[in-house]
């Protein structure tokens, strides 16, 4: 299981607004910021996008064909990037009723997920296209993987056609309960009494965030434990040396959407990183870190949108390749000027990793 990083904070006078009213940069409202900036809009855009890819299922299963196919996979690969954009706040809402296993089982190396779907296509169990029941089944059969399997895997053609409707009813549902979810973490993060009042109001009676400290930490801590995994999970979990590539091992690679998702994750962490202005919190002298963090949080959206088409060819493809190493190199200068050198401006201190653990 992950584990959350031990993060210690001692945050410089103004953000905690020690100073004067005027000159102070309170840990409340740069949050506040986050969440009505970011998390509102980036889940209100994902919960938009599952319901159009909810709907083009429908439409598929109703009149099959190859272009209400292609529409609703052109609507998956949206709804992948609202998702990983979005999925960078992988706590509060997200996190309760398993919403977050639900929505993506990844990553799955001894491939449950995969066995589980191929097993309920096979067997034909009515319980699963219906979307209240589906929920309630094992988390491998009812979010993103399952559904990208549904759409991309082993006779998915068979759903321009009316040869098999039982795969299209699945799917459907799948899209469903998806839907589902992106509309309740919605409307999780909307509710005025919710867990982003706890988040926007630390303090001494509050359950979570006791002080600033804590509430800042938790989203100081989005940036860097998302680059890690970006980095050392969703990246370095299939581009090896040219020899020891595991290009199966890539997330949404039968989509050919591992290079779309990389990008997602970036551009949220990028519009999170600008909303939130904690770079107004830093030391005049150490501005320019935050516009650094900027440049190459762009240029990391960028060279991943670069890299297409099936991630094996991409790995065989020396310049596509070369894109691919040049992600990494960003990710791990991103990690060293926030978790580095950003983080000492705050007096932060990291302890153990987000990925510890097994």
């Amino acid at each position: 299981m992950l584990k959350r990083s031990a993060l210690v904070l001692v945050l410089p006078l103004a953000l905690l607004g020690v100073v004067p009213a005027s000159a102070a940069i309170k840990a409340s409202e740069i949050i506040q910021r986050a969440i009505d900036g970011f998390v509102r809009p980036a889940y209100a855009g994902l919960h938009e996008h599952a319901d159009a890819l909810a709907k083009a299922m429908h439409k598929l299963c109703e009149a099959p064909s190859q272009e209400e196919l292609d529409a609703a996979r052109a609507e998956f690969s949206a709804t992948v990037y609202a998702w990983s954009s979005a999925e960078i706040i992988g706590f509060g809402p997200i996190k309760e009723n398993n919403r977050l296993e639900r929505m993506l089982f990844w990553p799955d190396r001894k491939s449950i997920g995969l066995k589980q779907v191929q097993a309920v296509l096979s067997a034909k169990d009515p319980a699963a296209t219906d979307p209240a029941q589906l929920a309630g089944k094992s988390v491998a059969m009812q979010g993103l993987g399952a559904l990208e399997f549904v759409l991309y895997g082993d006779g998915a053609d068979a759903l321009a056609g009316k040869g098999d409707p039982y795969r299209c009813a699945y799917g459907a549902a799948v899209a469903g309960n998806v839907e589902t979810m992106a509309g309740e973490v919605s409307a999780a993060w909307n509710k005025r009494d919710g867990f982003a009042a706890l988040w926007a109001n630390p303090g001494p009676q509050n359950a979570l965030y006791r002080d600033g400290n804590e509430a800042v930490t938790e989203l100081v801590g989005v940036f860097i434990n998302e680059l890690e995994m970006v980095r050392d999970v969703r990246l370095k979990g299939f581009l090896g040396k040219p020899d020891a590539d595991k290009p199966k091992q890539a997330i949404y690679w039968r989509s050919q959407n591992t290079t779309n998702s990389l990008a997602g994750n970036l551009a949220g962490i990028d519009a999170l990183f600008q909303v939130s202005k904690l770079g107004d919190a830093l030391p005049p002298d150490a501005r320019w870190l935050a516009e650094s963090i900027h440049i190459q949080l762009v240029n990391g959206v960028a060279t991943a949108k670069a890299v297409s088409g099936p991630i094996d060819k991409a790995l065989a493809d020396p310049a596509m390749r070369d894109k691919l190493e040049h992600f990494a190199l960003i990710t791990s200068s991103l990690s060293t000027l926030i978790g580095t050198r950003l983080t000492a401006e705050f007096g932060l201190t990291a302890g153990f990793s987000s990925l510890d653990g097994d």
